[in-house]
């Protein structure tokens, strides 16, 4: 039999292996990238055939190829400064307003200087959709690259690499531009080696809304005067922060866009004073942000990102600035590369923004909206290596002839040859008598250049997003197989084994093969499986847990009553309780000393306050997108005095301070360690409550000095505590019995049997130490408005523990498994 499960375990594991690959495969698609940077190949016609990597020959030194790129793109660089001021998380509809109206008043007076920019049309600007996940280094990526990146990113998020990819800075860089930065310490990440001056911050403590920006502008008198930069980088990350304290309507929002404001005005007016027709300030957000101050996600409210573009060529004599002016994030870099005359990204899916380019003559445009065609052209080369531009040129749909492609490449050719046909009639009738007839080919082409670019971009877009769904679904096949095998392997260990009495006792009462919680968990699981198929579902998982959860609990009421009815005069399950009592938990001290009735009732009572507690979180935040605007607790509790707000957060403190120390009570354990990791809560409960005392309590706080070395100081102790616990407690409870018992009947050896108490306690000491830490540590850095969903969550923890272990032949272990993981990861 031994072989047998040795071989079911193998296949199962075999199978678990392949299917999670083949779903990570398939989950996170590696998109085709080309490798190498843009050289002077992306001034020339491509040719068919495999897309090269670029230039192989020696580097040219920077002023030689700036001198080649301005020669080969027949145009000069239109500007020669850059400053690129990132304002974190701004949405475009604070600047813009929302479906052709203007923003609010209140909006509208917190950034009064860019109002009168683009109401006095010297700027441009552009709801600029970011694509999923709306965090920041990816979007960054798109930025600077034009290319998509993936789900992926956004754990590489919080371990930013260098950016190896061709990109705007690189191209900048190599032809002689120097660049600053200043901000976000993400840009030195990205490009570790780039900057001639960088001074960076930390996003890490989104409770600082001041000196986070502050460290920004205060280096703006020395850079704008400087005149040795080209590139200049500002990240603001304070309006961010805020958003995650306050939300969008916090009462700091309108103060910190006032601030982005005035930096706005300085760099204006030195560019001014300097050189206004060789500057341009670019003024973009990474994303936006929902109403609850957060982002990620896929809802307009997180996409709709900010381009502002201020220089003179997005100068005109009339504009509407309110008009939704609709553009994509990844359009940033192609127009900004040839505007500064370098080459395009290789990987760009970008269009060029038309209204950024009207100081160029309409050849220019024509020869930029070509470059950007060849560009994308090659990228679709890439994907499509039987794709020739030779064969489009002599399509037939360049004629103006209506034709209906048969596949996707005819549909390219069709649009390409119909925008390089009007090109080339553009250039024929250019300079004749006839301006009217040359505007009219001029817009044709310029027409027809936009139709195959949008079509390319976002085909090129799905293309490096689309899941592929045969592979999911294998891979979903395969990880069911794998559990179907683990359950053979499991079935046939079992099978035949003796029972002890102890197992008996509990196996006759949980003789039914499947109870109303398992067949639901079972059954939930699976739902919320396919629930991930949906952006929609998962955009409100939080409720898909909420439902699970209370569903599950009131499942295990209906089993607690039902079993208290029973009585516990039964001597089985009688009889099984007081074996599983004896001293498996952290309430083996005290369970002989509870009656039944006592416990049945601490039983029912565990239960409902996870069901009471799970409803007063549930009403706390209405959470998602779709909810989002109805009232709750929060709302209102945003509206009180700031002195009820600071009581609640005292008493989550003092409350989950207590119940630890009421947990190691029960566990009847007065060694140092313990005695010293208590004092270690108790410490640092005390610098979360000087935190509280210590600062002003409204929907948003900044941060200071004396809150930094608060959190570091609680961090050390927090390290040592938890590492203290985990190295100790087997020392402090013993995994192995005290009484050496023969090995055999036959054996006069004596050995020891495992402690399975000990280990138990063991495990309940260093988990339920790092949940009160973290609870803490939300505590310090969490929205003050939070506290009480931190206590009931912590709260909900313990009494699931309880219960659970107040009878455990109530359910089944993976059972209560997943009673404690629902609770946890509801929240």
């Amino acid at each position: 039999m031994g072989a047998a499960v040795a071989g079911w375990t193998v296949a199962a594991v075999l199978l678990q292996v392949a299917g999670l690959s083949l779903f990570l495969y398939g989950f996170f698609p590696v998109k085709p990238t080309l490798r190498g940077f843009s050289g002077p190949e992306s001034y020339r016609v491509p040719s068919c055939g495999p897309v090269s990597a670029g230039e192989q020959k020696p580097a040219l030194p920077p002023d030689q190829r700036r001198s080649l790129y301005r020669e080969l793109s027949e145009m000069p660089p239109v500007y020669d400064r850059l400053v690129l001021m990132v304002i974190d998380g701004l949405p475009a509809e604070f600047v813009l307003g929302k479906g052709g109206k203007p923003p609010s008043k209140e909006l509208m007076e917190s950034m009064p200087y860019t109002q009168s920019l683009l109401t006095g049309c010297q700027a441009a600007g552009y709801h600029a959709k970011a694509a999923p996940p709306t965090v920041t280094m990816p979007r960054l990526k798109a930025m600077v690259s034009g290319a998509i990146g993936g789900f992926l990113d956004v754990a590489f998020n919080f371990n930013t690499q260098a950016f190896l990819e061709d990109n705007l800075l690189d191209q900048l860089h190599m032809i002689g531009h120097k660049l600053v930065m200043l901000g976000d310490e993400t840009w030195i990440k990205l490009f570790p080696t780039l900057f001639a001056r960088q001074d960076g911050v930390s996003s890490f403590y989104v409770r600082d809304t001041v000196e986070v920006d502050f460290n920004v502008s205060r280096h703006l008198e020395f850079e704008l005067a400087a005149k040795d930069w080209s590139v200049l980088v500002l990240h603001y990350l304070g309006l961010d922060h805020v958003g995650h304290i306050g939300g969008r309507r916090s009462v700091l929002m309108t103060q910190k866009m006032k601030e982005m404001d005035e930096v706005i005005r300085r760099v204006h007016d030195a560019s001014l004073q300097d050189n206004l027709e060789r500057t341009l300030l670019v003024v973009v957000s990474d994303h936006g942000m929902t109403e609850g101050g957060n982002h990620g996600g896929s809802s307009y409210e997180e996409t709709d990102s900010l381009a502002l573009f201020v220089g003179h060529s997005v100068e005109r004599p009339h504009c509407s600035p309110y008009n939704q002016n609709e553009a994509l994030q990844v359009d940033l870099a192609p127009t900004l590369a040839l505007l500064f005359g370098v080459p395009i990204p290789k990987n760009n899916i970008g269009v060029l923004l038309p209204e950024v380019l009207n100081s160029l003559t309409d050849d220019q445009k024509l020869r930029t909206l070509e470059l950007n065609s060849w560009q994308i052209l090659r990228l679709l080369q890439a994907q499509m290596p039987a794709f020739c531009l030779e064969d489009c040129i002599n399509s037939e749909g360049g004629l103006g002839i209506v034709v209906h492609p048969e596949s996707i490449e005819k549909e390219f050719c069709h649009l390409l040859s119909k925008a390089f046909v009007s090109h080339q009639s553009s250039r024929l009738h250019q300079g004749s008598n006839f301006k009217s007839a040359e505007a009219q080919y001029v817009g044709t082409a310029v027409e027809n250049y936009y139709g195959f670019l949008r079509y390319a971009s976002e085909w090129l877009s799905h293309r490096a997003t689309d899941k592929p769904f045969y592979l999911l679904i294998s891979a979903i096949l395969l990880m069911t197989m794998s559990c179907l095998f683990l359950m053979g392997a499991v079935s046939r260990l079992f099978k035949g084994q003796s029972l002890s009495q102890t197992d008996q006792l509990s196996e006759s009462y949980l003789e039914q093969r499947w109870h109303l919680d398992e067949v639901f968990i079972l059954t939930g699981i699976f739902l919320y499986v396919i629930s991930l198929g949906s952006s929609s579902f998962v955009e409100e998982e939080q409720y898909t847990w909420n439902f699970l959860t209370s569903t599950l609990y009131l499942i295990f009421l209906i089993k607690t009553v039902q079993s208290m009815l029973k009585g516990s005069n039964s001597k089985l399950v009688h009889g099984a309780e007081e074996k599983s009592f004896d001293g498996n938990n952290f309430l083996c001290a005290t369970s002989y000393e509870l009656t039944p009735g006592k416990r049945d009732g601490y039983k029912l009572c565990t239960v409902l306050i996870v069901l009471v507690a799970g409803r007063v979180i549930r009403a706390w935040h209405q959470g998602g997108i779709n909810w989002v605007h109805f009232p709750d607790i929060s709302k209102l509790l945003a509206q009180a005095d700031s002195c009820i707000v600071k009581s609640l957060q005292t008493i989550s403190v003092l409350a989950v301070v207590a119940l630890y120390s009421v947990s190691l009570m029960l566990l009847r354990a007065r060694s140092k360690v313990v005695i010293g990791v208590w004092l270690s809560h108790i410490s640092c409960g005390l610098l979360v409550l000087l935190h509280i005392w210590e600062n002003q309590i409204n929907t948003s706080l900044p941060i200071n000095h004396s809150t930094t070395s608060i959190t570091r100081l609680f961090y050390a102790i927090a390290s040592v505590s938890i590492s203290a616990t985990v190295l100790a407690s087997p020392w402090i409870f013993p995994i192995y019995s005290t009484e050496a018992k023969p090995a055999s009947s036959t054996d006069s050896n004596l050995v020891k049997d495992i402690d399975s108490h000990g280990i138990s306690d063991s495990v309940f000491l260093t988990g339920i130490t790092y949940t009160v830490f973290w609870c803490l540590l939300q505590l310090l850095l969490q929205q003050p408005i939070n506290a009480i969903p931190l206590l009931l969550i912590f709260l909900q923890t313990v009494s699931s523990v309880v219960h659970f272990s107040l009878d455990k032949t109530l359910h089944k272990q993976w059972v209560q498994t997943h009673g404690i993981m629902g609770v946890v990861s509801f929240y």
